[in-house]
């Protein structure tokens, strides 16, 4: 996956990589009329460690973005991308010669909105536009594009006044689609009207389309104070990216940038070049957007405990944890190797459900026989279930077929539900095995035992996993047949991705 990543062509977003470029907009009004607008915005440089999505590399790196004045006492608007992650930032104002140093109140990834506070007083200031924003309205876009000192600004109208914005770095209800042109170096920057008010935050731009976007007003000022406050909204910390669907139109996951420092993704231990798979179960960038991210977020909440998959392409491994929960740990089965994601083996692979939904667990795509009807033990005990193989029968009678079977219930009677009980109960399948290990299970979300058999049938290796969530209130049981080399890989991507959400 490392050298997939490495190739990616970069996506339209103004900004890019924060290293290059990042666009951004503005408006504004304490600077009384539309004359004062260029003494209201601001170019931004941040400097940090970055990862470019690019070419997977990780390095010091500066950037050059804009934002704008909301108050004379130094409080800015700008977009996240622009600043997160970064070590230092310094401003100049207007386009003057004069650096301010700067600091970071509040931010939001999923909005693309952050607030700063620049050192200093009396600075000039723009206010919102108030009433309606229509179709056909004269906005301009104010700002630093390309990184250029000298303040910068262009003309156009509003194309369309509400829509959404579900792009590749931000998700957002509320966005205007206009015309006035903007480019790397704009991001944060406003999109004032003819009085010099505020109309929104300028983020993205599609440049073969000449369509630009802007964060509408509504939405920018409904949580300005928030992050004027220092909360974080919709936010774990993450200067994040949703990578590009591949040649197959699967999801790759979501880039990470950087990484705010004191924040959840830094405390479960993300780093700058790791990919986001999957959070809460649930699989990121399906359409090549962050809307899955951001959709777990405003579900779970930014203090919520969220399970995370996370590929990490410096040790092509997969590890697991939370965020506000269990830090991240590479996902081993000794005997087997660290767990990659098994992009280079040259296979697809897709996530499978039980009946119920609360089950998931990512399979090659060939394992098209797959049942997710619940099960009852020999004991009566109910356990959902879901399995999958290239022929279920088969894979259920003999060695000869890989395949797998993940299975959960509640804790409810403990006993009959540890480790070596549900082992145990395997034991007649074992017996078929020419040796096998015992040892502790641990993924940074579920922990257990495991046992790992070969030799089994004269030719398969297999892998019994009993694992627990944190509060034990359920036990998931996972088995993986392999009947050839080709299909190690699939044990990797099992162990990497099951999960339940009772």
């Amino acid at each position: 996956m490392a050298t997939r990543i490495a190739a990616l062509v970069p996506l339209v977003l103004l900004g890019g990589t924060l290293a290059a470029c990042s666009a951004g907009g503005g408006a504004a009004s304490g600077a009384s009329d539309f004359s004062g607008v260029q003494s209201a915005t601001i170019q931004i440089e941040s400097e940090g460690t970055f990862a470019n999505p690019d070419n997977g590399q990780t390095e010091e790196q500066a950037g050059l973005g804009s934002g704008f004045f909301i108050s004379s006492d130094g409080l800015a608007v700008t977009n996240n991308h622009v600043v997160v992650g970064a070590g230092t930032m310094k401003v100049h104002v207007g386009g003057g010669d004069t650096e301010y140093n700067a600091e970071i109140l509040g931010s939001s990834e999923c909005l693309d909105l952050a607030v700063i506070k620049v050192e200093g007083e009396g600075f000039p200031f723009l206010g919102w536009q108030k009433g309606d924003i229509t179709t056909g309205e004269e906005v301009y876009a104010a700002g630093f594009p390309l990184g250029d000192p000298e303040f910068t600004l262009t003309k156009g109208i509003v194309s369309k006044n509400d829509t959404a914005g579900q792009t590749a770095w931000a998700s957002i209800d509320h966005t205007i689609e206009h015309d006035a042109k903007i480019r790397p170096g704009n991001s944060g920057g406003p999109l004032v009207n003819a009085q010099g008010e505020v109309v929104g935050v300028n983020y993205a731009s599609v440049a073969e389309l000449d369509s630009n976007f802007a964060i509408h007003r509504d939405q920018a000022e409904s949580v300005v104070q928030k992050l004027i406050d220092g909360d974080d909204v919709q936010s774990l910390g993450v200067n994040a990216q949703a990578l590009p669907l591949d040649d197959q139109g699967e999801s790759l996951g979501v880039w990470v940038s950087s990484v705010k420092a004191g924040s959840p993704a830094d405390a479960a231990g993300l780093l700058p070049g790791d990919v986001l798979l999957r959070m809460a179960g649930k699989t990121l960038a399906a359409e090549g957007t962050l809307q899955e991210y951001c959709d777990v977020i405003r579900t779970q909440g930014s203090d919520g405990t969220i399970d995370v998959d996370v590929y990490r392409p410096d040790d092509d491994a997969l590890y697991r944890g939370q965020f506000n929960g269990k830090p991240l740990e590479q996902v081993t089965i000794p005997g087997v190797g660290s767990t990659s994601t098994g992009e280079d083996d040259g296979r697809s692979y897709t996530t499978i459900t039980d009946d119920t939904g609360v089950l998931s667990v990512e399979v090659p795509t060939d394992w098209t026989d797959i049942d997710g009807a619940p099960v009852t033990t020999e004991a009566g005990r109910e356990f959902l279930d879901v399995r999958a193989s290239t022929n279920l029968q088969q894979f259920e009678e003999s060695w000869g077929t890989s395949g797998v079977t993940l299975q959960a219930s509640p804790t409810t009677d403990a006993a009959s539900l540890d480790p070596q009980v549900i082992f145990d109960s395997y034991s007649n399948l074992t017996a078929q095995c020419a040796s096998g290990t015992t040892d502790d299970y641990s993924d940074g979300v579920y922990e257990g035992k495991y046992q790992y058999y070969s030799g089994c049938g004269g030719q398969s290796d297999y892998v019994i996993v009993v694992a627990y969530p944190e509060d034990t209130s359920y036990v998931l049981v996972v088995t993986v047949a392999i009947a050839s080399e080709a299909d190690l890989p699939a044990i990797e991507h099992v162990m990497g991705s099951f999960t339940a959400t009772f």
